[in-house]
């Protein structure tokens, strides 16, 4: 069988945006390398003497993977700590980057040294906004799973794309529907180059797409030539019974030749989201230009922050990180448990639904008017059918989400907001990750009232 091989670093040229293409390795942290070769004096950096930093060692408390009733202390000390607080390199700690080059073997086969590297950001969005800015130019058709996450938009409207939406279902991107765009795509016009998905407890839908339509989605990238933006925050958080399904990064490494995948993993949902620590997996051209882009903006992701979370993760080992990430999935599912509990309770006859296999959502429908929908990850989202205001068609969820609603005492997003070229929709996205089971209950049964009278019962 044929080795697969990676894609020349020419291949990327034509993805690349103008304002990637533009950019140039500062002349200072460009030359950091030739400061850890034997016997070179660096004069090079104006990096403060850490003699004048008043912190001796980072004491932190964390409870044991394995026994959360016992708590473990880690000290943060010598030249672990002599990093944290200076300056470091642009793509991350080295410890911390080698810890998850081995994560990314074991999670998804995937090896340092294979033509793909790995640049630590603040926070997945980080690294995911400057992906964006180097892959996208003005005008440029990009392909974004519909509906998508919102918080992405922003930075696709930066650029001034056009947005492509391709429909989604519960087993993820439909490719019939992907295949359809590309295959009519005009001739006069210069096909996306780039697809945005959330594979894994999709936010808002709550989908998680199966192997089998990742494997056609990436046969389409090599036959039609883009590359897949992976946004995986809630790899983590699967609880469902069936395995968890491979990963795009993972399942291109079976490909005659790999390289279209730019994966992004944050440690937001399984350690803390306030230590902003994420990282992007790709092409080193690209992984270049994201690195160029953080010298430029931040020179880098904060050492302190790095230190800790890689002090953490090498007093645990690989073991007890899964064990810990188990756990977090576990309690997710008992968080959906509880929900479909009340939602058995209290809307029996009103909703029906599937119970999510991942991440924090649920997706609910209620039978003939209002039908709702809820999706699974940290949130709720739910789909309400409703008389229009002229008595045809379906009514927007906006003014009921916004004014119904809250009047009851509920707050959550209607779904327009995660329509990549906005449009009315009945669809409504709710958060329940915080929510203890008595304001579930109460939650649920206000969603109930606001059914009802929109049913004018």
């Amino acid at each position: 069988m044929a080795q697969p091989k990676r894609l020349p670093a020419e291949f990327y040229t034509d993805y690349l945006s103008d304002l990637a293409k533009e950019r140039k390795p500062g002349p200072i942290r460009g030359l950091y390398p030739l400061e850890t070769l034997p016997g070179m004096i660096s004069l090079l950096a104006g990096k403060p003497n850490s003699a004048t930093f008043p912190l001796t060692s980072v004491s932190i408390k964390s409870r044991s993977p394995t026994d959360p009733s016992v708590e473990v202390t880690t000290e943060i000390t010598g030249k672990a700590l002599a990093e944290g607080l200076q300056y470091g390199p642009t793509a991350g700690l080295t410890n911390l980057s080698n810890w998850f080059y081995g994560l990314q073997e074991r999670e998804h086969d995937r090896k340092k040294g294979e033509g793909w590297r790995m640049s630590i950001g603040s926070g997945s969005q980080d690294v995911i906004h400057k992906a964006i800015l180097a892959l996208v130019n003005p005008g440029d058709s990009v392909l974004v799973e519909s509906p998508v996450y919102a918080g992405v938009l922003p930075s696709f409207e930066s650029t001034h794309c056009e947005y492509v939406p391709v429909p989604t279902d519960a087993e993820g991107i439909k490719s019939g529907s992907l295949r359809d765009i590309l295959e009519s795509w005009p001739a006069s016009k210069p096909k996306p180059k780039v697809l945005y998905t959330v594979p894994y407890g999709c936010n808002p839908t709550g989908m998680t797409a199966t192997e089998e339509r990742r494997r056609e989605v990436l046969a389409l990238a090599r036959e039609h030539n883009f590359l897949i933006l992976e946004d995986d925050p809630y790899y983590y958080l699967y609880y469902g019974d069936a395995p968890r399904p491979p990963s795009y990064f993972s399942l291109e490494r079976e490909l005659p030749e790999f390289g279209r995948v730019i994966r992004f993993d944050s440690l937001s949902k399984i350690l803390s989201s306030g230590i902003r620590i994420g990282f992007a997996c790709g092409p080193e051209p690209i992984m270049n230009v994201i690195d160029m882009h953080t010298a430029a903006a931040s020179l880098q992701t904060p050492s302190l922050t790095q230190a800790i979370a890689f002090a953490l993760f090498d007093a645990w080992g690989y073991d007890n990180f899964k064990a810990h990430t188990l756990a977090v999935s576990q309690f997710y599912r008992g968080k959906r448990d509880v929900f479909e509990k009340y939602m058995k309770q209290y809307l029996d006859g009103l909703a029906v639904w599937d119970a999510p296999e991942a991440g924090m959502f649920f997706w609910w429908v209620t039978p003939r008017l209002p039908l709702v929908e809820f999706s699974s990850q940290v949130m709720y989202r739910f789909k309400l059918l409703l008389p229009s205001a002229d008595g045809e068609g379906e009514q927007d969820s906006e003014s009921l989400i916004r004014t119904r609603a809250v009047e009851k005492g509920v707050l959550a997003l209607p779904g327009t907001v995660f329509l990549p070229n906005g449009g009315k929709t009945p669809y409504v996205r709710a958060s329940f990750s915080l929510l203890d089971e008595a304001d579930v209950e109460e939650a649920i049964k206000r969603l109930r009232a606001v059914v009802l009278e929109a049913k004018g019962a």
